[in-house]
């Protein structure tokens, strides 16, 4: 592999460094832009994302320079819309960063466009394994998250979609997540409920995750998202947040606690305080290389 960065322009191709990483199976490709930009985010997130004739995955995330943190996140989806937040991916961003001599600190800012975020890096073998994010606080105003629904929140709120009548609870961790509690979380229909709620742009205005969730007991949850761009994924880290979040809203697990969610890549802990929620989870790397666009 070239060691120059960025893009490699010839006269017939360009050709892009990558690296393959995933969180509990919310598979990104991260491109290293920290000496060498790209304009042409977008573009090349809907071409690499290709999981028939591209490199393949949930989408691309671009790690940039930044003036206040130890790096920017970007992140694409699969589709090319650009998501302000992404719980697994920003853990890779870490990995990243870390593995491939970026910093040498274990407690590192990372910029999003939903804010400064806050990691700490679990080192085993001189290799991040795992990542504990600080999400920040969440957002219950219907006005913010955004859902165009009354009162200051939205908990247990039926309402009605093509498939029947859903109860759902809204919050914004960055980005909009409305969580459903349902019996059988792995016989469910998530693509079907997940598309009528999520593409329902008259009650949420910038599309919604749409997180299905079933509790095991007090402490245990297993969870299934349908992400607004990419469609269901093997996890997603700030549904999970969202979804301790209205566990505990609903009165199904407790504050300030260690909540153990099974999603269909793996488990992610998640504590929700009054001032924070913190999310800790595995950061894998899956492979390098070199794609042609």
């Amino acid at each position: 592999m070239s060691q120059d960065k960025g893009i490699k322009k010839t006269k017939t191709e360009q050709k892009l460094d990558f690296v393959k990483m995933h969180g509990c199976g919310n598979d990104y490709i991260y491109v290293d832009c920290l000496d060498a930009p790209i304009d042409n985010m977008e573009a090349i997130a809907i071409k690499l994302s290709d999981r028939h004739f591209s490199v393949g995955g949930d989408g691309v995330i671009f790690i940039c320079p930044s003036e206040k943190c130890d790096a920017t996140m970007r992140m694409f989806n699969s589709d090319g819309s650009e998501g302000k937040m992404c719980g697994n991916g920003i853990r890779c961003v870490g990995k990243y960063l870390y593995d491939n001599g970026k910093t040498d600190k274990l407690d590192i800012t990372v910029d999003t466009l939903s804010g400064v975020k806050r990691l700490k890096l679990f080192v085993r073998d001189c290799k991040v394994d795992s990542v504990k994010v600080d999400m920040g606080a969440v957002v219950l105003d219907p006005k913010q998250v955004p859902v165009n629904l009354d009162g200051d929140c939205v908990i247990d709120r039926p309402i009605r979609t093509p498939l029947g009548t859903y109860n759902i609870t809204c919050t914004s961790m960055g980005n909009p997540h409305c969580t459903l509690f349902v019996d059988d979380v792995m016989n469910f229909d998530v693509a079907g409920v997940g598309a009528a709620i999520g593409h329902n742009t008259e009650l949420f205005p910038e599309g919604v995750n749409v997180g299905f969730m079933q509790a095991v007991d007090r402490t245990h949850f297993k969870l299934r998202v349908f992400e607004r761009g990419s469609g269901e994924t093997m996890a997603c880290g700030s549904g999970t947040c969202a979804a301790v979040v209205a566990a505990a809203l609903n009165g199904k697990c407790d504050k300030d606690t260690d909540i153990s969610v099974r999603v269909l890549g793996g488990e992610l802990i998640i504590r929700y305080t009054d001032d924070a929620v913190y999310m800790t989870g595995e950061a894998r790397e899956a492979f390098r290389g070199v794609v042609r666009l």
